[in-house]
């Protein structure tokens, strides 16, 4: 298994000043960064390419930036589908250029976009058309595209396991993978193990949260049944550490974290790796 970060631990936007995280997360023990991007994130994707080739990270991007609300592959509008299927590949140019092994997150919709209605009867296939095409454009340069369902408060397209397998069944492309975030499971899952089987062989990766988005352990999420089904998978994916720094300031309120747990990103990390890797030990079969 690889243990990585997000960089929204650490700092409010990656830049090329920002170099020196990478550094940092590697000493901590991670094999991976995560970096947020969007049409308000500049900078050299060759320079952090380099910077993190020599120490063995991987890295992977995700659209925590600004994303302009209407470019969303479920969008009513046919033209807002275009234009949010342009926006992706944009996105994937940039994974390809940086060297990232993944373009993650709610890809299928736009996250805080919830429509409170029954879904159209042609939702479901419309988004897995577009899903189809961007994995395809993905594909030529090696990138993943790894879709997270999130809770019912961010998205109405795909909240379950259930509902973002079904999505990939219908787009029916090799390269559709499947991030799972025990924070947004909290509101969406009974039985963390069942989730994790239902995904099976496309699970890419954990983004591992408390129910606070707070350091792992001694929150409601069930870490044993995460490891126990992890472990009947043979999974060797990727667990990552998610959270807003809250001493950046407004940044966690911003994120619509509004409470104090992540205010030293080092210790942050320390004790999430410290957590998971005790668990990950204690729970894998004799």
């Amino acid at each position: 298994m690889k243990y990585g970060v997000h960089a929204y631990i650490f700092i409010d936007r990656w830049s090329d000043a920002s170099l020196a995280i990478l550094d940092t997360a590697a000493n901590l023990g991670a094999d991976c960064l995560e970096i947020a991007v969007g049409d308000d994130v500049h900078f050299t994707p060759q320079r952090t390419r380099a910077w993190a080739r020599p120490l063995g990270l991987d890295l992977v991007i995700s659209p925590g930036g600004r994303w302009p609300a209407a470019y969303d592959l479920s969008a009513d509008d046919p033209a807002d589908r275009r234009r949010g299927l342009a926006w992706h590949k944009t996105q994937v140019d940039l994974a390809s250029e940086l060297g990232a092994v993944a373009y993650i997150g709610a890809l299928y919709g736009h996250p805080g976009q919830v429509r409170r209605r029954p879904p159209s009867p042609d939702e479901y296939k419309r988004t897995a058309e577009a899903l189809y095409e961007l994995a395809d454009y993905a594909a030529r340069s090696d990138v993943k595209i790894v879709l997270e369902p999130m809770s019912h408060f961010r998205t109405h397209v795909a909240n379950t396991p259930e509902q973002i397998i079904r999505l990939i069944d219908l787009a029916d492309h090799a390269n559709l993978w499947v991030l799972l975030d025990t924070y947004h499971m909290i509101t969406e899952v009974r039985d963390y193990a069942q989730a994790i089987r239902t995904v099976g062989n496309r699970l890419w990766g954990i983004h591992a949260c408390e129910n606070d988005r707070g350091v792992p352990g001694g929150g409601l999420a069930p870490w044993d049944a995460v490891f126990g089904a992890l472990n009947e998978l043979s999974f060797d994916g990727y667990m990552l550490l998610e959270a807003y720094n809250s001493s950046i300031g407004t940044f966690a309120f911003e994120r619509g974290m509004f409470h104090n747990v992540c205010p030293d990103a080092t210790a942050f990390v320390r004790a999430g790796f410290a957590f998971l890797k005790q668990r990950a030990r204690a729970v894998k079969p004799a």
